[in-house]
């Protein structure tokens, strides 16, 4: 039988036949480090939560299912999951990957994938002849799609088909749109990436990363490599992802619908130069998203004529909260400039169109026009 995916954030396909647990709707919280085991060559299943959790298994399973996978990753963080990911290289290979990307990940690749001996080509992957840099060392391409902060989309079947020609991995972040709203495995990547802190728990309430894969060499591969590195999800910070999961596909409705209305709205400020969000008939990936996704999200990027006029902004929202994260119920404005792309080299974040007067909105779920009259009065005083 074929779920679809709001039933599937709420219920694992063999539910029905566990009679464990005492019939609690909430999964429990395997809050344990070890098990007991029976005797020598018997065991219960689990032997050391660095390994695997009850808890943790359960979530695993519930994000493998909605992107299609055949194994998931909980990890401490997104930034946790890259790093392990990145355990699959050696040093001399060199990665093709987006150069628009959340700083923080370029931080991670400038100051410890470098230092590991690994090799990055950052090319703009929405538009880039892709083939021209794949080198005889070329082990993988990494993408965002839409990109933070600038919004750019890649055909990820485009790009799926160049790393299959050539034996790369595909890896995506798929943190802006979740798998609520795309499934790149199904697209022909081969790993996806996720910041669960955003959007899966949704709450603003934890943190928390996850790798995704469809390839059966990876899974064994991480699968050793998680329990070696040691970054697993707590039982307690996977429960909460569980339990943000349930709500996960009325918030990303939600929040898109008021992600429209604001963008449109924003277009019509003589202070906003431009706006960048994918649900826009004029952005120039629309189409493009059209045919990958189910829908555009809720993450919103701008430009205002002054770094004066932006900070004035940032200043005066009330109800938005001018805040470094996105995803969650409420509705955060950040200054990438100053906080997610702070580690990024000034030309960097120039050349990707990141100024002094870029502005990154995440959309919640409260009423959209009072989110409208906020960014009224805050533009009302610059």
């Amino acid at each position: 039988m074929v779920r679809g995916i709001n039933t599937r954030c709420l219920h694992l396909a063999d539910e029905e036949k566990n009679t464990e647990h005492y019939g609690s709707l909430s999964f429990p919280i395997y809050q344990t480090a070890t098990y007991a085991h029976p005797e020598v060559g018997r065991s219960t299943g689990f032997d050391y939560s660095r390994l695997q959790n009850p808890t943790r298994e359960h979530l695993e399973k519930i994000i493998c299912g909605l992107e299609d996978g055949i194994d998931a990753f909980a990890l401490s963080t997104g930034m946790a999951a890259i790093t392990l990911l990145f355990e699959l290289f050696q040093p001399g290979d060199h990665i093709i990957s987006e150069a628009d990307l959340y700083g923080g990940s370029i931080r991670l690749f400038d100051n410890v994938s470098k230092k590991n001996g690994y090799e990055f080509s950052f090319v703009d992957c929405s538009s880039a002849d892709l083939e021209k840099e794949i080198r005889p060392n070329t082990k993988a391409i990494y993408i965002e799609t839409p990109t933070n902060p600038m919004m750019r989309v890649s055909d990820i079947g485009r790009i799926a088909k160049i790393a299959m020609a050539h034996g790369l991995l595909l890896i995506v972040d798929n943190t802006f749109l979740s798998p609520y709203f795309q499934n790149p495995l199904k697209l022909g990547a081969d790993v996806v990436i996720h910041s669960g802190t955003k959007f899966l728990g949704g709450h603003n309430d934890t943190l928390a990363g996850f790798i995704v894969t469809k390839d059966p060499k990876i899974s064994e591969r991480l699968r050793f490599l998680i329990k070696t590195t040691g970054a697993g999800l707590s039982p307690f910070d996977s429960w909460l992802l569980i339990r943000g999961i349930k709500t996960l596909g009325i918030r990303m409705e939600r929040a898109q619908e008021n992600a429209i209305k604001i963008a449109n709205w924003l277009k019509e400020q003589p202070a906003v130069k431009k706006v960048y969000y994918p649900g826009l008939s004029e952005h120039p990936g629309y189409e493009i998203m059209k045919k990958q996704a189910r829908g555009f999200g809720s993450m919103i990027t701008f430009d205002v004529e002054t770094k004066e006029q932006a900070l004035a902004i940032l200043k005066n929202v009330r109800i938005i909260k001018f805040a470094e994260s996105l995803g969650g119920t409420e509705t955060l404005i950040t200054y990438p400039t100053t906080q997610t792309h702070a580690d990024v080299k000034e030309e960097v974040r120039l050349r990707n169109g990141i100024t002094p007067c870029t502005l990154r909105l995440s959309t919640g779920i409260e009423d959209a026009e009072d989110l409208i009259a906020d960014l009224e009065s805050a533009f009302a005083g610059v």
